[in-house]
């Protein structure tokens, strides 16, 4: 395979200089029409493509951000990464994107690669492991704007775009209390990430506002995988008898829930009944569907893209730290009430 063509050669060939060629194939009108030309011919001959990522890099800004997120196969995260790059190419931005596959080490390697490249602007959603913000604070420090979205850091200055977490879970508790239930448990995340702590805490200030208290073998913490629901529901069980109803920290978390029960012979909503935060483009095609949170995924990529890029135009402007975006319930075929009429 031949080597790409450069400047340098058909410099070489013409018998001018490398700058003087860089300068006719940009069109510069400092150089003679007659040169232009010539540049031109021999650049078409030859097969000249312009270094794109030289050029980027030699440029002040390189109109390029960086996009790190936990994971690509998931609902939330596929619809908000799809509305980023439409938005990012509306405005003649590119976007890098790695994932992180919930490892907080790759998570930090993949943003010094991306600050390597020289990327205007990082997005990024944290690992569920996220604990050491060292790497995010060096990011500021360097001068890159950084936003978060969905999985943030908390209480350290960054800009964060995210669901109501904390009044969207409030208020689907609040809807399944008016439904009749009195025995609530819940299947939670990690602890030390924010979309738990915020979830969780929804969860506790409905009950708490109807003078209600979830017995301690009724709540579980892990993960938000469906394989977290299968081992919350198993030791949920162990635990005593189950809760009238099950709150799922996401909609993984409940289908792993939901997908278990029906191995063990447990029928939702008779049995146990259940919601969660998170919605899915295929719940209506299971059975029964799940009533929770929809989450307004592509606005919040879409926002925090327009956050990044109110950063990267005007680096002096202050950027409000915390931006909570509302959600909604979305009424499935679960929290039917303690009838257990579905």
């Amino acid at each position: 395979m031949s080597k790409p063509v450069t400047l340098q050669d058909i410099a070489n060939r013409l018998g001018i200089s490398k700058v003087s060629v860089s300068k006719a194939l940009r069109g510069q009108s400092d150089i003679g029409k007659a040169t232009t030309e010539k540049v031109l011919a021999l650049a078409h001959e030859l097969g000249y493509r312009p270094n794109i990522l030289a050029q980027k890099l030699s440029a002040k800004h390189t109109r390029t951000i960086g996009l790190v997120v936990p994971k690509i196969a998931h609902h939330f995260l596929t619809r908000a990464i799809d509305a980023i790059y439409i938005s990012a190419n509306e405005q003649n931005y590119e976007i890098v994107m790695m994932v992180s596959e919930e490892n907080a080490e790759l998570e930090r390697k993949h943003i010094e690669t991306l600050l390597s490249m020289r990327v205007d602007g990082l997005l990024v959603s944290v690992t569920e492991k996220t604990t050491d913000v060292e790497i995010f604070k060096y990011v500021v420090e360097s001068g890159t704007p950084l936003v978060f979205f969905d999985r943030v850091i908390e209480d350290q200055g960054f800009v964060c775009i995210r669901s109501a977490d904390e009044q969207g879970a409030s208020d689907l508790v609040e809807y399944a209390i008016n439904k009749g239930y009195t025995e609530f448990g819940h299947i939670g995340g990690y602890e030390q990430v924010s979309i738990s702590q915020h979830r969780f805490k929804g969860f506790m200030k409905a009950l708490d506002s109807h003078g209600l208290k979830p017995a301690e073998n009724h709540i579980v913490l892990g993960g938000f995988s469906r394989s977290d629901g299968f081992s919350g529901l198993d030791k949920l069980l162990e635990q005593g008898p189950l809760p009238q109803i099950i709150f799922a920290v996401t909609y993984p978390v409940a289908l792993g829930v939901l997908l278990r029960s029906r191995e063990l012979g447990i029928k939702i909503p008779q049995d146990v009944d259940l919601v969660c935060f998170g919605n899915s483009e295929y719940n209506e095609l299971i059975t029964p569907s799940i009533t929770g949170i929809n989450q307004p995924a592509a606005e919040i990529g879409v926002l925090a893209l327009s956050k990044l890029l109110e950063q990267i135009d005007n680096p002096a402007k202050l950027i409000e730290n915390n931006i909570n975006v509302p959600v909604e319930i979305n009424v499935g075929n679960t929290c039917v009430g303690p009838g257990r009429q579905a």
